[in-house]
């Protein structure tokens, strides 16, 4: 059973982050921070990242079902993930978010899990604000991690390079030791000071899990030895139990396609079987409580 930890959707971007626009284009194409970017495939020409056309890959490379994470720079999309979440309940787990660039978003916080969302997401390397850095353990941020740990809600987080944010990160884990946490992108693994991240997961309810791990690796590119290696060498600090796949989807199958985001895990002659299973489907399903995940049959490709 395969499941991803680390998944994108949105309708369209249409946000600013850091004074710098992000607008959808055509043919896959973003303005992104003053350039022009391939964001997704240049076959989704729209530019729409649909649940649909996701569940047409997840299919295809047999993943059961994913966690829909967020970002500031596809902007705030709880109104469209609450739909996703509605209409295909044992495919998608998704993470509502907040605007945590400015107070005043414990309200939000409160209306999201009012309304059923079981996550909520920080993007945490976005909070180093040119204004001042919004620090993760400010009052208002420590009301809303004690209001999610008594509603049972995850934490889903991506950090800063190294270990910037691991102390505040120290501090919320002795605060609200029963809070899920789940950190993404691998603790940014090609980073100086990663393993500061990764040794987090020592911890009870802290997860690892490897959203990007590919397009950090993307200059050493597929079957990504070395992001094999860096899954092992996490491993030995905090077992295998503590770390879950994510592809990063859909960026990431602009240079690969969605199976290759995982399948070099499978062909690896380095890891267990075993390992294997827990790393790719076993821990995510049991960290974020998937139930009755689908089967899904081998489709031969055309090449074959």
């Amino acid at each position: 059973m395969i499941i991803d930890a680390h998944a994108h959707l949105w309708l369209k971007q249409d946000t600013v982050v850091d004074g710098m626009p992000i607008r959808t284009m055509e043919n896959g194409r973003s303005l992104f921070m003053g350039e022009v970017r391939q964001m997704v495939p240049p076959f989704m020409i729209d530019g729409v990242n649909s649940a649909e056309v996701f569940l047409s890959n997840m299919d295809y490379a047999q993943v059961s079902a994913a966690v829909i994470t967020q970002e500031f720079i596809d902007g705030i999309q709880n109104s469209y993930l609450a739909e996703v979440a509605q209409k295909y309940p044992n495919r998608f787990f998704v993470c509502g978010m907040c605007e945590f660039r400015k107070p005043g978003f414990l309200p939000q916080a409160q209306e999201l899990l009012e309304n059923g969302f079981r996550a909520i997401k920080i993007p945490a390397q976005r909070l180093l604000l040119k204004e001042g850095r919004v620090m993760l353990t400010s009052d208002e941020m420590m009301q809303m991690f004690h209001l999610m740990e008594q509603k049972g809600a995850i934490l889903s987080i991506d950090l800063a390079d190294g270990d910037l944010q691991v102390a505040e990160m120290e501090e919320i884990v002795q605060e609200c030791p029963d809070l899920k946490i789940a950190i993404g992108h691998f603790g940014m693994v090609t980073r100086q000071g990663w393993l500061e991240q990764i040794k987090l997961a020592r911890h009870k309810n802290v997860m690892i899990e490897s959203g990007g791990i590919t397009w950090l690796f993307n200059d050493e590119f597929y079957p990504f030895p070395s992001a094999i290696k860096a899954i092992k060498e996490a491993a030995d600090i905090v077992g295998m139990e503590k770390l879950m796949w994510g592809s990063d989807y859909p960026r990431t199958i602009t240079a690969i396609t969605y199976k290759m985001s995982y399948d070099f895990v499978t062909k690896s002659k380095e890891l267990t079987e075993k390992e294997k299973s827990l790393f790719l489907g076993e821990n995510a399903m049991a960290f974020y409580g998937f139930t009755n995940p689908v089967e899904l049959p081998y489709i031969k490709n055309m090449s074959e």
